[in-house]
């Protein structure tokens, strides 16, 4: 049988591939510490369960609007204008079965064969394949280390042709957790007015930040940018609802309303108990989302001493998300082999510790490690890699 040629090339998620390996060795009785989740290690909060386990006993079981119910909208409304002071109505909102979905859900309304989206690398594994599968072309610009990962408008302009028709920021970011600042996004949004692009603005990671620098959205800054941007965002990582599937869209009535109705045709609707969830998660107490802000900003500091102290590696210390994007080239080579993919499957072989390759993020010199675990499985973790290191030199 001869498949769709939109599926024949697309790459495998590198993070499942490793977390399968990890399982297989766990299954056979290993001591295996998994750092490639990309979720919380935290319990949904409790008054969120008793919201979802109230709607389940009223009968809220039904079908809801493609596009999320209405009191959902109005909450993400609220929120955008508490958080960003931004104004939107309800049909500028279109709520998805998760952030990845609004994201697949907008290029497939959005581009034409061959149209081209920016997608700086480092990058998230699914931005290229959302792009392919909606037959556009991912245009991947590397955000230099030495620039903190992150895209210059130089770079920007330079990557520009008349096919382009989006670009991609993500802040704070998957896999680096490195933000904009307000002066860095300006100058990218001068240059994406200046070109009339489509802003995708990935702001999932914004609850989780650990530095006194505010999280700014690029529709924040003036009238145009947030007629130009659409923000994705959800409850997934900053309430810990990863399984609860609810994620959002924000943005132009046109672009909302081409996305609710593919929707229609797809999904249906978000599922209406999750949406309940939602509701809670942003009209109640946020004391748990402090909580576990906090927890993740210890293991940070922790973490990211542990792992600078290994000889050959180095890091750029990260300001959000939960994730470490350490450069282990120079302990890849000394260790004698000849690309970070071997030495991560060797790490995982010989000392049952689970890294991401940086391949997979478009960063081959590189290695995405998650702090969503506890501290003491990290000490373990970074006690393991350093012995790994030493003991291969």
């Amino acid at each position: 049988m001869e498949l769709a040629n939109r599926v024949k090339t697309l790459t495998p998620s590198t993070t499942l591939a490793i977390t399968a390996k990890a399982k297989e060795l766990k299954k056979a009785g290993h001591d295996v510490i998994g750092l490639g989740a990309g979720e919380p290690d935290f319990n949904t909060p409790e008054h969120i369960l008793k919201a979802a386990s109230k709607a389940m006993y009223d009968g809220f079981t039904k079908y809801t609007p493609a596009g999320g119910t209405v009191e959902l909208r109005q909450a993400v409304v609220d929120k955008m204008k508490k958080d960003q002071g931004l104004t939107y109505q309800t049909d500028q909102v279109i709520v998805t079965s998760g952030a990845k979905h609004a994201l697949y859900t907008l290029f497939q309304v959005l581009l034409n064969p061959l149209d081209e989206v920016i997608v700086p690398s480092p990058y998230w594994v699914s931005y290229p394949e959302q792009v392919k599968l909606a037959e556009g072309k991912p245009v991947i610009v590397d955000a230099k280390e030495e620039n903190e990962f992150k895209l210059t408008p130089e770079q920007l302009e330079a990557a520009i042709t008349n096919k382009t028709k989006a670009v991609i920021i993500n802040s704070p970011s998957n896999p680096t957790g490195v933000m904009y600042s307000e002066a860095e996004l300006k100058k990218l949004g001068d240059v994406c007015l200046k070109h009339n692009l489509v802003i995708v603005s990935d702001e999932i990671y914004e609850k989780l930040i650990y530095t006194n620098k505010p999280h700014v959205s690029i529709a924040q800054l003036s009238p145009e940018l947030q007629e130009q941007t659409v923000v994705i965002n959800g409850v997934s990582k900053s309430h810990s609802m990863t399984g609860w599937r609810i994620g959002y869209a924000v943005g132009s009535k046109q672009i909302i309303k081409a996305m609710t109705n593919l929707a229609s045709h797809s999904t249906s609707n978000p599922t209406s108990i999750a949406q309940i969830a939602a509701i809670e998660a942003y009209q109640a107490s946020q004391e748990q989302v402090e909580v576990m802000r906090e927890a993740f900003k210890a293991r940070l500091e922790k973490l990211y001493e542990w792992l600078i102290a290994i000889p050959g590696v180095t890091c750029v210390k990260p300001e959000g998300a939960f994730y470490l994007f350490p450069n282990v080239s120079q302990a890849v080579k000394t260790n004698g082999f000849d690309s970070v993919d071997a030495w991560v499957e060797a790490l995982l072989e010989e000392e049952k510790v689970a890294l991401v390759p940086g391949s997979g993020f478009g960063s081959p010199e590189n290695v995405r490690l998650s702090y969503a675990i506890s501290l003491e499985q990290l000490e373990e973790a970074a006690s393991r890699i350093k012995r790994f290191v030493e003991n291969h030199q």
